[in-house]
């Protein structure tokens, strides 16, 4: 098992919802009003001066489906540029 954290822009969330359903992925843990700064996807500390927030999604999945979220988190990259995201993957060692 793998937990695979998820950091994006709030903008994006229909689309990375949506490679999780293709995935058959239907368990996560969503943190929404996620401040912070990335090289390409810039500031975002919803204010004024930084518009913008970030979501952090949560998902524990076996080690095929960390390829097809990784693969999904890959080619939405390529589609959106700059929007920002990007797929972390852990060790899972124990569920309780």
């Amino acid at each position: 098992m793998k937990m695979i954290m998820v950091v994006y822009n709030e903008a994006i969330d229909v689309e990375v919802m949506e490679i999780l359903e293709g995935c058959g992925l239907v368990n996560y843990t969503k943190i929404n009003r996620v401040h912070g700064k990335g090289t390409t996807s810039g500031t975002h500390l919803a204010s004024q001066v930084w518009p913008g927030q970030n979501k952090i999604l949560y998902v524990a999945c076996d080690d095929k489906q960390v390829e097809q979220v990784v693969s999904g988190v890959t080619n939405l990259r390529k589609t959106l540029g700059k929007e920002g995201v990007k797929a972390f993957v852990m060790p899972l060692e124990q569920i309780t």
